[in-house]
């Protein structure tokens, strides 16, 4: 046992359970991932390593909303002398890892732990003081309820780092974040809050040269033209940071001519993901559907894998997939398309397709079962809201018995139905391949064909 992932969207289990092995195993543990998980801590000790555990290279527990023991915490650190990764939750204080940092100055990867204004100024000089002596730090992550107080206590360490994520600090503000960012001209990866607007990405834009992967996040309590990020920002960084091959990037408006433009800037694009936080919004100078621009992205990026898209889409856009996004591995669209044709170009045209994402769109039964023998190359389909009929998945079934065929109805807890008839609409379809054969562990609303 040298590696601990959980890395599933939602994890609520019994931890002492999941654990009551793990403090034999530890012993020889490497990585240890909570990752991107909803943990419930039903405590008091579900963790804890022994004391010959030497072995740790990362520690990942930023998830954990409980309580850490800090001593118990400093212990382990300072017997890991191999540690690389250490990503911490908003219970670790200022002190606490100002301690951390002093026994661990080969670290590379860190995510904060606190980092409020409730602490004492010498708090934070003696964190400033552990952080200058991390040479090797590259990534910077956390800043959980960060005061702007804090930010310049990093800056000593801004020309190092080469991935930053400020996704989880809704407490810094444009300036803060830009005072930051700005000092960062080694950033090749970086995630951010909307907040930071568009005059903000300009600043990363003419900053970061190097830049690969950007993700810009919705804040929490945003509303649309509050502090918020648009088509400017993103031709902004397009055209100052010409490395860039994968943005996640969360607006209220786009249009075609800045896609297009994009497009031209950076045609490294692999992943591509753009949503538009209003459905089937459509171009914001305009008023037409965004089709040309996405078909300008699916065209000019060649080396596509990944594309999710939104707004106001028609089947044009398809057939621009279709056409051109020969090496397209997934996709991900909602309330796009005007029938069954948009469906059908992507599964007939698109050779290397892996997995379907499709929400709230106008396709059926016809482009389901159209191409059936396309499902066998593929990982998965997903499906909700569409016009697909419990009869169109019985038949997918029955045409295909190695794939996992599902059905799910969770506005009502039920595995029925609408009107209990076969050309009823299925709420939700889920269909992937598995050598594991059919699960015996799906809930009351989920129904297996």
């Amino acid at each position: 046992m040298h590696q601990i992932f959980l890395v599933t969207w939602y994890f609520i289990v019994n931890l002492l359970t999941l654990f009551s092995s793990f403090y034999l195993l530890s012993r020889l543990l490497r990585e240890l991932d909570l990752q991107e998980n909803d943990v419930e801590d039903r405590g008091p000790r579900w963790l804890s390593f022994p004391d010959s555990c030497t072995s740790l290279v990362s520690l990942n527990f930023a998830c954990i909303k409980g309580e850490v023991n800090s001593g118990a915490l400093e212990r382990l650190v300072a017997k890991s002398p191999n540690l690389r990764s250490l990503r911490l939750n908003r219970s670790v204080s200022v002190d606490t890892l100002s301690k951390i940092l002093e026994r661990t100055p080969n670290l590379e990867d860190l995510g904060t732990g606190n980092l409020t204004d409730e602490f004492q100024a010498e708090s934070f000089v003696r964190l400033t003081s552990a952080l200058e002596k991390c040479k090797r730090l590259r990534n910077l992550s956390g800043f959980w309820d960060a005061s702007p107080i804090f930010v310049p206590f990093i800056y000593p360490l801004c020309h190092q780092l080469t991935g930053l994520n400020l996704s989880y600090t809704p407490t810094l503000d444009y300036s803060d974040l830009t005072k930051m960012i700005s000092r960062c001209v080694k950033l090749q990866r970086l995630w951010v809050l909307d907040c930071i607007s568009d005059k903000g990405l300009q600043v990363v834009a003419s900053s970061c040269k190097d830049l690969q992967e950007l993700r810009v996040f919705p804040s929490e309590f945003n509303v649309a033209g509050a502090f918020t990020v648009t088509e400017e920002g993103l031709v902004a960084i397009s055209s100052g940071c010409p490395k860039l091959s994968s943005l996640l990037y969360f607006c209220h408006q786009m249009t075609n001519e800045a896609l297009t433009t994009v497009a031209k800037n950076c045609p490294s694009f692999i992943r591509f993901r753009l949503c538009i936080l209003e459905p089937k919004k459509p171009d914001a100078m305009t008023g037409q559907p965004l089709d040309e621009g996405f078909g300008a992205i699916v065209r000019d990026c060649k080396g596509l894998r990944r594309l999710s898209m939104s707004g106001l889409l028609t089947d044009r856009v398809f057939m621009y997939i279709r056409m051109y996004a020969k090496y397209l591995e997934m996709l991900s669209i909602a309330f796009a398309g005007d029938g069954d044709k948009g469906m059908m170009d992507v599964m007939n045209g698109c050779k290397n397709l892996r997995k379907l994402e499709i929400r709230d769109s106008p396709f059926g039964d016809f482009a389901l079962l159209g191409n059936v023998a396309k499902y066998d190359t593929m990982r998965s389909l997903w499906m909700s809201s569409c016009n697909v009929t419990l009869k169109g998945c019985q038949v997918l079934a029955s045409k295909m018995p190695m794939l996992n065929v599902e059905i799910m109805n969770e506005l009502d807890g039920s595995s029925e139905m609408e009107n209990h008839g076969n050309l009823s609409k299925v709420d939700k379809l889920y269909v992937y391949r598995t050598t594991a054969g059919v699960r015996d562990d799906a809930p009351n609303f989920v129904q297996i064909l």
